[in-house]
Formats: C-alpha cells, structure tokens, sequence
C-alpha cells in the first residue's frame, strides 16, 4: 500500500449501540499502521477490518477516558499471545502514571512485554517511530491535558480531534488538511460542553472558516439516532466540503 488509508474502527462512545464500538481510528501510513484512540470494542474491530492487531506500529491516545484507552491493554496483551513483545504508546501527559497503574492490575503481564511510551504536550511535534509521518498536537477542550492531532506524509494530511468542544486550537490544526475527523457527539440544540454539536461546530466556523476537503463526525451518542441527516445538512450550509457521519469499518484512501 502506499499514500494514506483510514479505517474506522469504532465511531461510538460509552453507551453500547447497534454498529458503533467505542473510540478508535486505524491510519496505514505508506506500508506502517497506527492506531488513534483504542477504546472498549476496538481490538474486535481491528480484526473486522482485515488488519492484523500485531502489525500496529504504535498506539496514539487522544486522552485517558475510558471509551478511548480501555482496550489498549487487551491489544499489547493479544500482540504478547501471538509472540510480540514491545509496543509504541503515546499520549497526553499522565499516560505514563496511567498505564503503570493499570498493569498493576495485573501481576502477570508485568515482565511480558516492553512498552516504551512517549508524553505530549500541546504544540509538540513527533516522528512516530517506524512510521514515515510528522504529528503535531494541539489543545482540545475537553480535559486538562486532552490533545489533537495532525498526521502528515507525502503531502498528505489528517486530523484527528479526539473529544472536544469545538475550537480556535483545533481549527488552526485543520487548516488545509485532506480530512478532519471531528467529534460530534450530540444532535442539534443539545446543550452540551466538553463535546461537540453540530449548531457548535458551526458557530465556530463562522469565526474560523473550515478549509479542509473532507469532514468527517465522530463519537456519536445514541441521542443522535433519527438526527444524522439533520446534522450533516446542518453543516453544509456553512462547509462546501464532503461532510459524512463516520460508520465503524468505513474506510477513506489519500
């Protein structure tokens, strides 16, 4: 493979619904593979979407809730049963505390495997080892150390935004990219913080107008079965891009 292929592994959240995981985006980079995010549901997925779990180059965390990091254990664990011993991880800062603490759990995997694991910082910018990109991070508004990201390779550009509200950091990121994958976790006129609504993605807009080619909308709660469309339409009348709810197992090729 070359150029950029995502899969969507889960597009969900922490209320199980019909065809939606938690948290979770596959990123093939040229012929490396990088996980976005791998919450409740995602290992499951990434066998789905014809991807070998042990071939992840590394696993990339937007923040340390549940929904996004809770299958990140199962997945080093699966890698160690099949003969892979070492992972990549990299994350916001406390995901060193964070891990530590949760293999502490579990005695037995503690000398298994070796997991080198990298902190980020807003405005940091890194080459994820073994894979030929640059990511960038910038502050959501979600929680105290929550990041997004922007993948680059070969002219090619993703963001991934995690959870947030919308905002003037992650706009700034999406500048020019190919695609934007947003959160938009609740229908039109929900009162909400912390996460996105389609009334909110475009009310920034307005102040900061979106100039990237594709949208896609993400982290989608059961409240917005019966609003998608609504949703969507909502947003082209202020973005002339593509604008597509994401499906788990949907995939888009740069």
């Amino acid at each position: 493979m070359s150029g950029m292929e995502i899969t969507f592994l889960g597009t969900g959240v922490g209320i199980p619904q019909a065809g939606r995981v938690q948290s979770g985006v596959l990123m093939d980079i040229e012929d490396k593979t990088l996980l976005f995010d791998c919450g409740c549901g995602v290992l499951g997925r990434i066998y789905e979407s014809g991807h070998a779990h042990k071939d992840i180059e590394g696993i990339v965390l937007t923040h340390l809730h549940l929904d996004h990091v809770s299958d990140v254990l199962a997945l080093i664990k699966a890698n160690w049963l099949v003969g892979r011993t070492d992972m990549r991880l990299y994350g916001p800062q406390g995901t060193r505390e964070w891990f530590e603490k949760t293999l502490d759990v579990y005695d037995y995997l503690r000398d298994r495997f070796t997991v080198e694991i990298t902190e980020l910082s807003p405005g940091d910018e890194f080459k994820p080892g073994g894979a030929d990109c640059s990511i960038r991070c910038a502050k959501t508004v979600h929680t105290g150390n929550s990041l997004a990201y922007r993948i680059e390779s070969k002219g090619k550009s993703v963001v991934y935004t995690g959870d947030t509200e919308p905002c003037e950091a992650v706009m700034e990121l999406a500048e020019g990219a190919d695609v934007l994958i947003h959160e938009c976790s609740f229908p039109l006129g929900f009162p909400m913080t912390n996460h996105t609504t389609p009334d909110m993605l475009t009310l920034m807009m307005e102040e900061y107008p979106l100039n990237v080619r594709e949208l896609y909308l993400t982290h989608i709660y059961p409240h917005m079965q019966g609003h998608e469309r609504e949703a969507v339409d909502h947003i082209r009348k202020y973005f002339d891009g593509k604008v597509m709810i994401a499906k788990d197992l949907m995939e888009i090729k740069l």
